[in-house]
């Protein structure tokens, strides 16, 4: 079974739930139709999203479905001077989460945004 998309990071959509859907955070992955999760978190929607993802390639290898490629994932270069102990402290925890520091730290810019936005 060829799991090379595994490898690749998907472009995902992450957005908080209201609560007439139930609370919580719901991922999505755009490039994957139906490959949806959802967490309390942010945090622990990205960890269910990796879980949905690969399942959905998964199963769609298994039935001999086209597996598209990742889409471009748009970026944005920000410089910002970090006091000494923040990396050693978003690399741990990133760690404990069981994901990459870019997928926390973006975690943690959409969850502040939105606390931000719904105040």
């Amino acid at each position: 079974m060829n799991l090379t998309h595994l490898k690749h990071d998907y472009p995902y959509e992450i957005r908080p739930l209201t609560a007439t859907e139930g609370g919580g955070w719901l991922i999505s992955f755009p490039d994957l139709p139906g490959c949806v999760a959802d967490g309390l978190t942010p945090e622990e929607a990205i960890h269910n999203g990796q879980d949905a993802l690969r399942s959905w390639i998964l199963t769609a290898q298994a039935f001999g479905d086209p597996v598209p490629a990742p889409s471009e994932i748009p970026s944005v270069m920000v410089h910002l001077p970090l006091p000494t102990n923040l990396p050693g402290k978003l690399t741990g925890l990133a760690q404990r989460e069981g994901m990459s520091v870019e997928t926390l730290i973006t975690a943690l810019l959409v969850e502040g945004l939105a606390r931000r936005l719904s105040v």
